[in-house]
């Protein structure tokens, strides 16, 4: 139940810095960054993407996985990594789902998350705030 509500409050956060991003930030053009340039919803995803990392980990070392005895900075790096693995996961699949379904951007970011989501539970829970038997 916590990791639900939990989780749901932070996918509802990210969806809408996504949305925000994508329509209000950068009004649907390219964004050149200097040395590449991205779809906006790219970089309407690595917005999102950075704002829910902070929020998801609090939310998840002090409310959901309480239990668990590593050391946070275990805990961070390991989520920084189980993190980075769904950025690029949903990268793929908003590109998949963008550039060759032909999908609206925001209806393929919550197909993406909800693939993302389940994903990204069985990671917390059985990588980055596992317990460790004493």
């Amino acid at each position: 139940f916590r990791y639900a509500t939990c989780g749901g409050a932070n996918t509802v956060l990210s969806i809408l810095v996504f949305n925000f991003s994508h329509y209000f930030i950068f009004k649907e053009d390219n964004v050149d960054i200097g040395f590449v340039v991205l779809k906006s919803y790219n970089a309407a995803l690595f917005v999102s993407f950075c704002i829910s990392f902070v929020v998801g980990f609090l939310l998840m070392k002090f409310v959901v996985f309480v239990a668990s005895n590593l050391r946070g900075r275990i805990q961070l790096f390991r989520y920084f990594v189980a993190y980075l693995v769904n950025l690029f996961l949903s990268y793929f699949l908003l590109k998949i789902f963008v550039e060759y379904a032909k999908l609206d951007a925001v209806i393929a970011q919550l197909i993406t998350t909800v693939i993302v989501i389940a994903i990204s539970y069985l990671s917390q829970k059985h990588f980055t705030f596992k317990t460790k038997k004493d």
